[in-house]
């Protein structure tokens, strides 16, 4: 069974920067493409950074130049870099393997971590 577990998160000012990480086990790490998942307060879970198992990425729109997603095959772990940190950045952060192809990923895997919590204050 796949366990995913994030840490990494923090209060911090606007302009900060955090490193996410995201350490999974129960699957095999370097077959699969895996993605960061943001839930803001009241609202959907959307998926703001995806790695493929080649190592190309892809962002949503309002982090790229912010945000750097990257892995670690030896560790089974996916980070996320977010720099330049504004208020709509805050949120629930997740984890998960993806299936598709960039801009049409989906989550691959119904049991998410618990996230790991980021608070931009302004």
């Amino acid at each position: 069974q796949v366990q995913l577990v994030e840490s990494g998160g923090g209060l911090v000012q606007a302009g900060g920067s955090l490193r996410l990480s995201c350490a999974a086990s129960g699957t095999i790490f370097s077959l699969n493409a895996w993605a960061w998942y943001r839930q803001a307060p009241g609202k959907q879970r959307e998926l703001v950074a995806a790695i493929a198992p080649g190592g190309s990425t892809s962002y949503t729109d309002s982090v790229k130049g912010r945000f750097t997603i990257s892995r670690d095959n030896a560790k089974s772990t996916v980070y996320l870099r977010v720099n330049a940190l504004k208020p709509e950045d805050t949120g629930v952060y997740y984890c998960n393997a993806v299936y598709g192809y960039s801009g049409n990923y989906h989550p691959e895997y119904d049991d998410w971590g618990q996230g790991t919590q980021v608070t931009v204050s302004s």
